[in-house]
């Protein structure tokens, strides 16, 4: 994504707490499951990192509605500031407000964008893992999901957001992975539809793998490198998502990751759906799909490209923090372990 100057700095004058002394440990953390989600249930709508506006807002409401769950909309959620969705104080607040409020059963994020890492120092981490809930979306999200994690155990949910269409494939996992919570539970690539054409998808290298799954978007992935928030990827399962980016940034990210991240050390990588990430005509570079072989393809892990899930409309659910196994050939991640309690 566009995001080169994203992320610069972490630290938030004037919103010291004790959270930032919480020490990380994610070896040391058992793994903290929310309790499923329920038709009836209310849901907290929060923009964590980019405003949205009415319109957009109006249809994540009567998207969620339509899931069966009410809405409490955020008590920040209409303002903002630049390209985020008001202050830090503003959007941290209203994260705090919706994990701490017991008529809340799950806080949804109604867009991405930009901001959420920001944020990163400041959360409450304490206060989260006294009060487990569904924490979903993806894009931006990616930080919040990964940290939340890293500092709690708590499993998070990079899945459609509010203002994602909910098709079928979308609305079966989200019930499947959310609500039932049965297992072992496989996601499947999405079949191809002539109203809505996928990349086919393909394997890089073929073969099986299982771990924990832990990923989500690939700029966001990077800018956390180095930091007290940054993912770890040894043993686990990647999965990995991107927009808008050219091939030779692709290729800086990705090694990025394997030189900070560990990427290489992981058991397996499932790639979504790159959407936009071809180079243009004429242009002085690899393709998309050269550019991920030259840097995955070596590893001596399975890889396999194009699942559900990305910057598309339609978007399965990936628990992070839930061990699973990767079939390259199948095409297909199944959960081991129940997402929800």
């Amino acid at each position: 994504m566009e995001r080169r100057q994203f992320n610069s700095a972490l630290m938030l004058a004037g919103l010291g707490s004790a959270a930032r002394r919480l020490p990380q440990t994610p070896g040391l953390k058992r793994t903290l499951r929310p309790p499923r989600l329920k038709k009836g249930d209310t849901v907290g709508l929060i923009s964590p990192g980019s405003f949205v506006p009415d319109e957009g807002l109006q249809k994540a409401v009567a998207r969620l509605e339509d899931f069966g769950l009410k809405v409490k909309p955020g008590a920040n959620i209409r303002a903002e500031r630049g390209y985020t969705a008001g202050t830090d104080e503003q959007r941290l607040s209203d994260l705090h407000a919706m994990f701490s409020d017991p008529g809340v059963s799950a806080v949804w994020c109604v867009r991405g964008g930009y901001g959420c890492s920001r944020l990163l120092p400041a959360i409450d981490y304490r206060l989260i893992r006294s009060n487990p809930k569904i924490l979903i979306g993806y894009s931006d999200i990616t930080a919040l999901l990964q940290a939340i994690h890293s500092r709690t155990g708590l499993v998070g949910f990079h899945g459609p957001l509010g203002v994602s269409e909910f098709d079928a494939y979308s609305a079966d996992h989200l019930h499947g992975v959310l609500m039932e919570g049965r297992v072992p539970y496989t996601i499947a690539a999405a079949p191809p539809e002539e109203a809505d054409p996928l990349p086919a998808p393909y394997s890089l290298v073929r073969g099986t793998a299982t771990g924990q799954l832990a990923g989500g978007n690939l700029s966001l992935l990077a800018a956390m490198a180095g930091t007290d928030y940054s993912p770890d990827f040894s043993g686990k399962i990647a999965f990995i998502e991107e927009v808008g980016e050219k091939p030779y940034r692709i290729d800086r990210m990705l090694t990025q990751l394997r030189q900070a991240c560990h990427l290489d050390k992981a058991a397996g990588i499932a790639l979504g759906v790159f959407n936009d990430c071809e180079p243009q005509e004429g242009d002085r570079s690899l393709s998309l799909k050269e550019t991920l072989a030259d840097r995955l393809g070596g590893l001596g892990i399975p890889v396999v490209y194009g699942l559900t899930f990305g910057h598309i409309s339609r978007n399965c659910v990936l628990p992070v923090g839930i061990r699973s196994v990767l079939d390259t050939e199948q095409r297909t991640i199944t959960l081991l372990e129940n997402p929800v309690d």
